[in-house]
C-alpha cells in the first residue's frame, strides 16, 4: 500500500472492508449481494450528484442498508472539518450511512461531531507492533516453526536364511508381511515386514548400507508352509532421517487492520479469516 496518494488507500480499506462484509463473524457471510465499490456517484434529493470514496450496500429481508466510507490517507490526526465535510454531503441523502477512515486517528473535536451525527470512524491501516500484544502487554503468537522428522525404516535388499542339513528352502510368493520368522530360543516372532523397524532401532544416528548375521535356532512359517532355519544373513540400508520445516508466519498473512473507534472492537483481516478482538 502507497502512502498519501490518495487512489491506492481508497483501495486498500476497500478491499479489507470487502474482507469484513463477507466474513461470517459479522452475520452477512451467507449473503451474495454484497457490493463494495470505490469512487460511486450517488444522487442526492436535490439532484446533484456526489461522488463518495466507497460505497456498499446489501439487502436483508426486505431493506436495502447503503453505506459509504471517505477515506483520507494523512499523516496527522482528522480535524474537525472534514468530518463537517462529509456531514455536509450526507444531508442529501437520508438513507446513507457515513463512515469515516484514516490512518492516523481523529482529533477530539472531530470524534465529537461524528459520534454527535451518528457518523461511524475508522483507523484503518498496516499492521503495527502493538498488533502483537495484548491488552496486557502479553506478546500475541506470530510465528509458528514445526520441524518433521521423517524416519525410514530399513531397505532390506537380500535376506538369507541359513537352513540345516539336508533342507530345501520352500518356493513362495509371500509378501514381507506374511513371512513370520520365530526364534525358538528366544521366543520372539515378528514378521519380515516387522524386521526392517527391529533392525533401525539398532543404529543409534547411522546411515549407510549394513550386513549381518543372525544365528539361532528357528522356525519361518508361511502362508502355506513352514521349514526351520539356524539364523540369517541380511543385507540392508538405512536411510538420513529426512528433516522438514514448516515455518507459518502469521504477520505476513496479516492484509490490514481495522479500529472500529466507536464500538471499541479491532479487526485484525488475514489473507483467510478475520479476527475481532477488543481494542
Amino acid at each position: 500500500m502507497q502512502k498519501n496518494t490518495g487512489k491506492p488507500y481508497e483501495h486498500f480499506v476497500q478491499s479489507l472492508y470487502q474482507a469484513i462484509l463477507t466474513s461470517e463473524a459479522t452475520g452477512l457471510g451467507g449473503q451474495k449481494n454484497i457490493i463494495v465499490e470505490t469512487n460511486k456517484l450517488l444522487t442526492g434529493s436535490n439532484g446533484v450528484q456526489r461522488e463518495f470514496d466507497i460505497y456498499w450496500e446489501f439487502t436483508k429481508g426486505a431493506i436495502t442498508y447503503k453505506n459509504v466510507i471517505e477515506c483520507k490517507d494523512y499523516n496527522s490526526k482528522i480535524k474537525l472539518e472534514k468530518i463537517d465535510a462529509l456531514d455536509s454531503k450526507l444531508r442529501d441523502f437520508p438513507n446513507l450511512v457515513g463512515i469515516f477512515a484514516t490512518t492516523k486517528g481523529y482529533q477530539s473535536g472531530a470524534e465529537k461531531k461524528a459520534k454527535d451525527r451518528g457518523i461511524e470512524l475508522l483507523i484503518v491501516r498496516e499492521q503495527n507492533e502493538d498488533d502483537w500484544v495484548n491488552n496486557e502487554g502479553t506478546p500475541l503468537l506470530r510465528e509458528i516453526i514445526i520441524s518433521m522428522n521423517a524416519i525410514l525404516p530399513a531397505r532390506i535388499s537380500n535376506l538369507e536364511f541359513q537352513l540345516p542339513p539336508n533342507t530345501t528352502l520352500p518356493r513362495n510368493n509371500a509378501r514381507n508381511d506374511q513371512i513370520l520368522i520365530n526364534n525358538l530360543e528366544s521366543g520372539d516372532s515378528y514378521t519380515v515386514y516387522d524386521l526392517q523397524s527391529k533392525l533401525l532401532k539398532e543404529h543409534d544416528d547411522l546411515e549407510g548400507e549394513f550386513e549381518k548375521e543372525f544365528l539361532f535356532k528357528g522356525k519361518v512359517n508361511l502362508p502355506d508352509s513352514e521349514f526351520l532355519i539356524l539364523g540369517y544373513k541380511i543385507n540392508y540400508t538405512i536411510y538420513k532421517t529426512a528433516v522438514t520445516e514448516i515455518n507459518i508466519d502469521f504477520s505476513k498473512k496479516l492484509r490490514g487492520v481495522i479500529e472500529f473507534l466507536n464500538q471499541g472492537k479491532k479487526a485484525k483481516i488475514y489473507e483467510e479469516f478475520v479476527n475481532y478482538i477488543d481494542n
